[in-house]
């Protein structure tokens, strides 16, 4: 057996293995192997994943960034695009990059808590989109063979990047908390150094679907290094007990509870009637209602205010004077 640690294979490895492709088949060599020899088959240049699981907190965050990021395109596009999110894959960097044109935007952050990298890759079709639809323009796919962006470009890639981030990281919020920086931009995928061209990448798609033009898309790219630490909790099916602050829950929940009816009613007198004065009492008769400088206000027959007696346009009313 070839030592553990070492990715080379032996000579009498590799004579197993010339002898199994000359012939079709695999003798069985050495008193250690059983008679019942197991064959698994594999894919040369495969790595082994199986740290990761099935990447399920992974595509929970997707999921939750690709509502996010609606957020972020609607004010460049005048509407509530649709995104989707596809399941994350894993490529090496350099077969993600042949996939690539020679002229893209690619953003690189440091995630500082995972002592990682991201990348963010955009297109240069949907930021002329972007540009186009934000300075008033219609959706549509403008055909340019330029190699590098304009001002007014940088400026639309510069505000979807800072709000795109700052959206990933409120996904992250319910796993781990994550902060990223901004570490530079490049154009072309050779230049840029975010990791070396063999290391695996863990690759999240978003599609972007627009009325009357092709959908357009853009990555999310994260070293397989950088999130191998956090493996157990990308495997968990559990959320954390981190609870997101949802503004528009408690804005809603707020405006319902102001719009709740309350009973209010005031006190302007309580006179005391002894009981013989009482029992004659007839239809037509007066009682005296002595009425106090401070009359009392109540809400839902809880005491509230302290007011006094007076008329506002043409009606009685109770000017408040004091909170109890």
């Amino acid at each position: 057996m070839a030592n553990e640690n070492s990715r080379k294979l032996t000579s009498d490895e590799v004579d197993a293995l010339m002898d199994g492709l000359s012939s079709g088949e695999i003798k069985e060599q050495g008193k250690g192997i059983g008679s019942n020899l197991e064959v698994a088959p594999f894919t040369f240049g495969a790595d082994d994943l199986s740290l990761m699981g099935d990447y399920y907190a992974l595509r929970l965050i997707n999921e939750r960034f690709a509502r996010f990021a609606r957020s972020v395109f609607q004010p460049m596009l005048r509407l509530q695009p649709r995104i989707s999110s596809f399941p994350p894959e894993v490529k090496s960097f350099d077969e993600y990059s042949s996939s690539l044109d020679s002229f893209m935007s690619l953003s690189t952050y440091r995630i500082e808590e995972l002592r990682g990298s991201l990348l963010l890759v955009l297109s240069p079709t949907f930021i002329s989109i972007l540009t186009n639809a934000y300075y008033g323009g219609n959706i549509e796919v403008l055909k340019t063979d330029r190699q590098e962006f304009t001002a007014t470009e940088e400026r639309i890639i510069e505000m979807a990047s800072d709000g795109l981030m700052r959206e990933l990281k409120t996904s992250w919020k319910d796993l781990t908390p994550v902060n990223f920086t901004k570490l530079g931009r490049e154009v072309n995928p050779q230049f840029t150094t975010f990791v070396d061209a063999s290391d695996l990448v863990i690759i999240c798609s978003f599609v972007v679907q627009l009325p009357g033009v092709d959908a357009a898309n853009f990555d999310i790219l994260y070293p397989l290094q950088t999130l191998k630490p956090i493996a157990s909790l990308l495997r968990s099916r559990v959320q954390s007990d981190i609870v997101e602050d949802d503004t528009s829950w408690r804005e809603k929940m707020e405006k319902s509870v102001l719009e709740i009816p309350l009973k209010v009613n005031a006190t302007l007198s309580e006179p005391i009637v002894n009981f013989s004065k009482l029992l004659r009492l007839n239809v037509g008769n007066t009682i005296q209602i002595p009425i106090s400088d401070k009359i009392d206000v109540y809400v839902e027959d809880i005491k509230m205010f302290n007011g006094d007696l007076g008329e506002y346009k043409g009606n009685s009313a109770i000017n408040v004077k004091k909170r109890i």
